[in-house]
């Protein structure tokens, strides 16, 4: 599919014309938006306890893991870029413009999602300003990630016109305050100690690794979509750019299997009540299927071993291994999520009636709100595509 028919010069720019197959594209997706957003409208109108299949125990849900996977994404698409239009290094820099347009995309569809997961999503927006509660892990959250978006939206603009020293600035502010906000992201969940699975100082470090592994795989898979859609051949810049870009995804998916397998050694063998439990589950028990083949397979064994073999030069081959790269890293956020809420809060006391995990299955909802997010992010890239003209300040 190419997104023109037919490029001419026009003004001393470029005119791109979409094609059938790029208007017919942004119309289901368009559809399918539209359809979960109405999902999600009922199930604020129906509540949640009669829509999503979140119960008391359990009260935090697919959506959930939605918004966390978009945020991490957004948060490691900004690092990752930063690293050449901020920091400097020259064979980052030809990925910068369509990776900080990316790094806004997902947040956004990122707030999409979880519009629909708060029930009264308008007293966020207005108690955060009128009644801000400066000791709340979420209240931060909140805070700090509108102030990334903020200055995301600010570099992005100065790319556009070419003022590259000044973006560099603002996209130095938005790795402080992406940080920030994304670190603060792991304490909501390390600094449960009613969680176990979550419970410690891990968590946020974890989470800025795994970001910057998740935006490895975006800006691979995203920029090789982006020159297939666009009918374009990539310059060899580009091309040692994405390479670059996929020999530190390569480190980065070490990094994490070596996070992973400590996690679990330390679940195992230290045998602590609730974790032990909750490892177990994961390992052997009946989410063993979800993290063995997605997020172990899927999320890190397969891309890794892909560039490897091809030694990150084959870019077609690398962003294969990207996108079963993000659908791992989605059960990996799905996991991490879920997880730590199934085992029950009174485990160790044998209680009669009681499961000894309590059970969770999305609903019809959650999954049309879920994919709502995805294909929204869809109809920004190829919005992006279209009218920042397939972002052309970068070499292609």
């Amino acid at each position: 599919m190419s997104v023109q028919t037919d490029v001419i010069s026009h003004g001393g720019g470029l005119v791109i014309t979409p094609s059938t197959a790029y208007k017919r594209t942004l119309w289901i997706l368009t559809f399918i938006t539209s359809l979960g957003i109405l999902f999600g409208l009922h199930s604020m109108i129906a509540g949640h306890e009669h829509t999503f299949g979140v119960s008391r125990e359990v009260p935090w849900g697919m959506v959930l893991a939605a918004y966390v996977f978009f945020v991490v994404t957004s948060t490691g698409l900004c690092l990752v870029s930063s690293i050449g239009h901020v920091f400097g290094y020259e064979a980052f820099k030809p990925i910068a413009k369509r990776s900080v347009y990316l790094a806004i995309a997902t947040i956004v569809s990122g707030f999409l999602v979880i519009f629909f997961e708060i029930e009264n999503p308008w007293r966020m927006a207005v108690y955060n300003v009128i009644s801000p509660n400066l000791t709340s892990n979420i209240w931060w959250m909140g805070t700090l990630y509108g102030a990334y978006l903020f200055f995301m939206l600010i570099e992005f603009a100065l790319l556009q016109v070419g003022k590259h020293r000044a973006a560099g600035m603002s996209g130095l502010l938005g790795v402080v305050s992406g940080v920030a906000a994304h670190s603060n992201l792991g304490a909501v969940f390390g600094l449960l100690n009613g969680r176990e699975y979550w419970h410690g100082p891990y968590l946020p470090i974890y989470f800025i690794v795994s970001a910057m592994m998740s935006g490895c795989a975006t800006i691979i898979f995203f920029h090789w979509l982006g020159y297939r859609i666009n009918g374009w051949k990539m310059s060899e810049k580009l091309q040692e750019s994405l390479r670059a870009v996929g020999k530190l995804g390569a480190l980065l998916y070490i990094a994490i299997i070596f996070f992973t397998s400590w996690k679990m050694i330390s679940g195992i063998a230290g045998k602590v009540p609730g974790k032990y439990e909750a490892m177990m589950a994961v390992t052997s028990g009946p989410y063993a299927g979800l993290f063995w083949f997605g997020e172990i397979f899927l999320g890190l064994a397969a891309p890794l071993i892909i560039i490897l073999a091809v030694r990150a030069r084959n870019i077609g081959a690398m962003a294969f291994g990207s996108i079963l790269s993000i659908i791992g890293i989605f059960v990996m956020r799905y996991d991490l999520l879920i997880i730590g809420q199934i085992i029950p809060g009174f485990h160790t006391m044998h209680l009669e009636g009681v499961p000894g995990i309590l059970p969770y299955t999305p609903s019809l909802h959650e999954w049309m709100i879920t994919i709502a997010g995805f294909t929204f992010c869809g109809i920004l890239f190829m919005l992006g595509e279209r009218f920042f003209r397939g972002h052309l300040s970068e070499d292609h």
